[in-house]
């Protein structure tokens, strides 16, 4: 399993904390933000593959900014799974 942490960007939370082992996403946590949306999303995605987190949340947008804190959450298992894959390569 890995321990993953991501910088969110053009958002109110700063990071997300989160668990991966395969394509399974756990343990969720976001650092800032809106506290209690972020813990219903959390908790609604835990257990979810990284496609369907990116499926369900890749694009959303909050107000006029260019992401969300649920985009970025897509972003970030999207680029840690990848990172795995790459590592178990070489």
């Amino acid at each position: 399993m890995n321990h993953c942490e991501y910088k969110t960007q053009y958002t109110c939370s700063s990071r997300i904390l989160f668990d991966l082992e395969d394509d399974i996403v756990s343990n969720i946590r976001f650092i800032g933000g809106c506290d209690g949306n972020l813990k219903a999303i959390a908790k609604l995605v835990d257990g979810w593959t990284v496609d369907k987190i990116e499926s369900f949340l890749k694009g959303n947008l909050c107000g006029n900014r260019p992401t969300s804190c649920a985009d970025q959450l897509a972003l970030a298992v999207r680029g840690a799974y990848e990172k795995a894959q790459t590592d178990e390569t070489e």
